[in-house]
């Protein structure tokens, strides 16, 4: 269909009183035979198929808000609402539903709505009684009106009367020009009673109601009425607040006056719900139910208004990138897109992806790798909710960007790594940013959420590139840790040599081996990892501290989880320096697991051996395919040494004093670096982790009864 006065959304309210965007499509009424009467029917403008289809029962409370809104309720606890494109097609359904329900389309509500308990006792009562007639809008009867509106709250009908009867005789103007009076006058009783009284009338809960309150020439006026609390001695100062401090700032000048009037609208009616309005009891937390949606609605307009107007955004972005730009000016940007970005949590997925999709056209991207990196604090604090709000919503997108980005960049300005830096500098003591961009980073390398397809797989990819332009800046505060320091002043003449091993290097590595994956343990060997390990304990002597309990709890796991290869590495290269020590069985029992493997395998091979010259052909071949199973995992260990020469040669050359580590990319599987990501978290499980002061070192340099001093190996 082409005619847009019938293009409406559908939206139905959830159980958390959010408007749930069922999709969008066109409007019509027609005479349905299965349900017997004149229907609504909406229909997919994408497909055609059939979003809604409801009955227009003659007993249905059907209400029309803001022009372009129908909101009514099909069954308990189940609201719906027709939102339209323009006033044209709303006023034309409107006028539908009231034909069909016998009510003059002037009013904003066809029926009154009326619960079981209120039915019976309108049976009883004469009905004259159900018309709220309201006082004279006079000083001397402010009190009378103030009664009148809180004794109707508890009374649905009643609500529903006094509803309608303020809207028919304009009464809400006159009570605010009451205010304006007595505020002249200094006429506290006065305003004290419109207090209440405005309160009273945001709680009849209508929006018909909130569009007078809520229009320019009287919010400021509500605003100021909800000043004069009785409660308090002095009265609150809300409107100096809106209108001296929080001036509204325009980054780029909005030449709709219709969008500017909107955001000032919205932003006052959540000043009046979040900060004026007291917290609801449980008896009147519904009561401001269509407050939300009004401000839900005013909020989804905003959006689609400021999203469509390209020229807008696109000088935002524009400015926001422009290095000529003021730092105030470019903070205020920032600022902006991270409003902008928070507003369109109140979208519905399918819009809220059209949206993100807008900012990533218009260069959201780029522009975040520029601020991200800048000195100002507030301006990277906003940069970054700006890229948490787009790597929650797409990290995917995010990855895509940053692969390319190497074709046109150096890897110091990279995205990724200027993310890693702000990590590891983080000013806050608390670490908070670095916490965030912790989360964001480990969403970002996440294999769960990483997609293949039939052309390209983006694990492969993405990983491929992280190591290469990535691990380097991550890995450096690791290894700029661990470094030997030549010419230390700190150790003595003559004293023995102390391995500097830092703890984060040892809960790195026990990370590591916790993963019990056999090309990692090939890595530690290759490397001759555990030297330094071996020499941090025995350099450690007698003292029971972090560092001898994180090592001994490192060797215990390798003995209890029997990583055979670790096992024959150590007990082959280092257990005549480890047998000495004897305050723990750790050592002795890894040469026990070593000798029962070695005895097995000895087993084994003597329980095939044959005469080689009695083998014929299949017997050979026999033997070959069974030894294959027995010495798999050596051939395997032969096969992938090849891919560590490169990569160990320059792993080499970091230990020397350079801050680069290259680890392997061929066979870097993405569930190990899933695993890796909380290598930085908890070293081992001892309550007590604290390290000794120097006086109780110095007493634990005696000899130990439990302990023997290190023997040189």
């Amino acid at each position: 269909m082409s005619d847009t006065r019938r293009r409406v959304k559908v939206y139905t309210l959830n159980e958390d009183r959010q408007w749930d965007d069922r999709g969008t499509g066109h409007v019509s009424s027609t005479f349905v035979e299965r349900l017997k009467g004149i229907s609504l029917l909406v229909r997919a403008e994408s497909d055609g198929s059939l979003l809604l289809e409801s009955k227009i029962s003659p007993n249905t409370a059907y209400q029309k808000q803001q022009d372009t809104l129908i909101v009514w309720s099909e069954a308990d606890n189940y609201d719906l609402a027709l939102s339209f494109q323009e006033k044209a097609g709303c006023d034309e359904i409107w006028e539908k539903i009231c034909q069909v329900q016998g009510k003059d389309p002037a009013l904003d509500i066809t029926q009154d709505p009326i619960d079981e308990s209120e039915e019976e006792r309108f049976e009883e009562i004469p009905e004259t009684s159900h018309l709220v007639e309201l006082p004279p809008c006079e000083l001397s009867r402010l009190e009378e009106i103030a009664d009148l509106v809180t004794s109707v709250l508890s009374s649905p009908i009643r609500r529903e009367k006094l509803a309608l009867a303020l809207m028919s005789e304009g009464y809400i103007k006159k009570l605010l020009g009451l205010f304006r009076v007595c505020e002249d006058l200094d006429n506290r009783e006065g305003l004290h009673h419109l207090y209440e009284i405005v309160r009273g009338v945001l709680f009849l809960n209508k929006a018909a109601l909130f569009e007078v309150m809520f229009s320019d020439d009287c919010i400021m006026d509500v605003v100021g009425c909800l000043e004069y609390d009785p409660a308090l001695v002095q009265p609150k100062r809300h409107r100096e607040f809106l209108t001296k401090t929080a001036k509204f700032k325009e980054v780029i000048p909005i030449t709709d006056s219709e969008l500017r009037q909107k955001i000032h609208q919205t932003y006052r009616v959540q000043y009046i719900q979040d900060i004026i309005l007291p917290t609801p009891s449980v008896f009147e937390e519904n009561f401001l139910s269509t407050l939300t949606s009004f401000i839900f609605f005013n909020k989804v307009e905003i959006v689609s208004m400021l999203q469509e107007d390209e020229k807008f955004l696109t000088e935002v972005f524009a400015q926001l990138t422009d290095e000529a730009t003021e730092d105030s000016k470019r903070r205020e940007l920032v600022n902006f897109v991270k409003e902008f970005c928070a507003f369109s949590q109140t979208l519905q997925p399918q819009n809220r992806d059209a949206f993100f999709k807008t900012l990533a056209n218009l260069g959201i991207l780029p522009a975040l790798e520029i601020v991200m990196g800048m000195d100002d604090l507030q301006v990277r604090a906003a940069a970054t909710d700006i890229f948490s709000y787009l790597v929650e919503f797409s990290p995917s997108m995010v990855r895509e960007f940053v692969m390319q980005e190497p074709q046109q960049t150096d890897d110091d300005v990279l995205l990724i790594n200027v993310v890693i830096k702000q990590m590891i500098c983080d000013s806050d003591p608390e670490l908070g940013g670095a916490v965030q961009l912790m989360g964001l980073l480990r969403t970002l390398i996440d294999p769960e959420n990483m997609l293949a397809s039939t052309n390209k797989t983006e694990k492969t990819e993405f990983l491929s590139f992280f190591y290469k332009y990535c691990m380097h800046v991550l890995t450096a505060p690791l290894l700029a840790n661990t470094a030997h320091e030549k010419n230390s002043k700190d150790l003595q003449e003559g004293s023995a040599k102390i391995n500097p091993v830092c703890p984060g290097a040892l809960r790195f590595m026990r990370r590591i081996i916790g993963l019990k994956d056999e090309y990692y343990n090939r890595y530690i060997i290759k490397g001759n990892l555990f030297e330094p390990v071996i020499n941090a304990l025995l350099d450690n002597g007698t003292r029971y501290n972090l560092l001898n309990s994180a090592i001994i709890e490192l060797f215990e796991f390798i003995k209890v989880e029997d990583i055979k290869s670790l096992i024959a590495h150590i007990v082959d290269n280092f257990y005549k320096a480890l047998e000495s020590i004897e305050y723990v069985q750790t050592f002795k029992g890894l040469k026990g697991r070593y000798e029962q493997e070695k005895d097995r395998q000895s087993q084994r091979l003597n329980r095939y051996r044959r005469d080689a010259r009695s083998l014929d052909e299949d017997e050979e071949l026999w033997f070959n395919d069974d030894d294959d199973d027995d010495d798999g995992e050596a051939v395997e260990k032969s096969r992938m040494e090849d891919d560590f020469s490169d990569s160990y040669g320059k792993y080499m050359e970091a230990k020397k004093g350079k801050l680069l580590l290259v680890l392997p990319q061929v066979q870097f599987s993405l569930p190990r670096l899933q695993h890796l990501q909380t290598a930085m978290v908890g070293l081992v499980d001892y309550p007590d982790d604290e390290d000794e002061e120097e006086e109780e070192e110095e007493e634990e340099e005696e000899q130990s009864p439990r302990k023997r001093p290190r023997l040189s190996s």
